[in-house]
């Protein structure tokens, strides 16, 4: 994986064959970060990246002036490669070792992106509970996204929430905002 733009742009970062993850392509993630580029002030914001993974949404997030970017996964080598590639880059992100479902039932901090990338093999309505909780909770700002990455198998469109939705190759970026 590569980090798009920023201070690192163009750096390669590689993350231990080991992890069980699916890192989001370099065509779909410069995608998403042009929709986004196009909305907000990267400096200006507070991102919550769930089902983090190797890290990659973070460290983009970062390359571009995010400051503060919370980073959540359950396994505990993906956590230790995002923390030891924050402090190498002088990121300052914050990993959280937990379950995501768990960690979104007892969040308070509000967020201005909130990008999750669950595991595509989950069902539909493991989505929706992930969206429920954000907006149970409230901790999205006013004008925050939650973004949500899932296959062209799974339909989110339901959502009261759902805004809209972009597909890049098999993949597809659900947009959900706050009426």
């Amino acid at each position: 994986m590569r980090i798009i733009a920023g201070r690192y742009k163009g750096k390669r970062l590689i993350a231990p064959k080991k992890l069980p993850v699916r890192p989001t392509t370099d065509m779909a993630k410069e995608a998403l970060f042009n929709i986004l580029n196009n909305r907000y002030h990267f400096e200006d914001l507070k991102v919550l990246d769930l089902f983090s993974g190797t890290g990659n949404i973070s460290f983009e997030f970062a390359s571009r002036g995010v400051e503060t970017i919370t980073a959540v996964d359950e396994n505990a080598n993906c956590t230790r490669f995002i923390n030891r590639t924050a402090k190498e880059l002088d990121f300052a992100i914050t990993v959280i070792k937990n379950d995501v479902y768990r960690h979104l039932k007892n969040e308070t901090a509000k967020w201005d992106i909130i990008f999750a990338d669950p595991p595509y093999h989950l069902k539909t309505n493991q989505f929706m509970e992930l969206v429920d909780l954000v907006f149970e909770n409230n901790i999205l700002e006013n004008e925050g996204v939650l973004i949500v990455e899932h296959s062209d198998q799974t339909d989110l469109s339901e959502s009261p929430k759902f805004s809209e939705s972009r597909k890049y190759g098999s993949s597809v970026f659900s947009f959900f905002v706050s009426d």
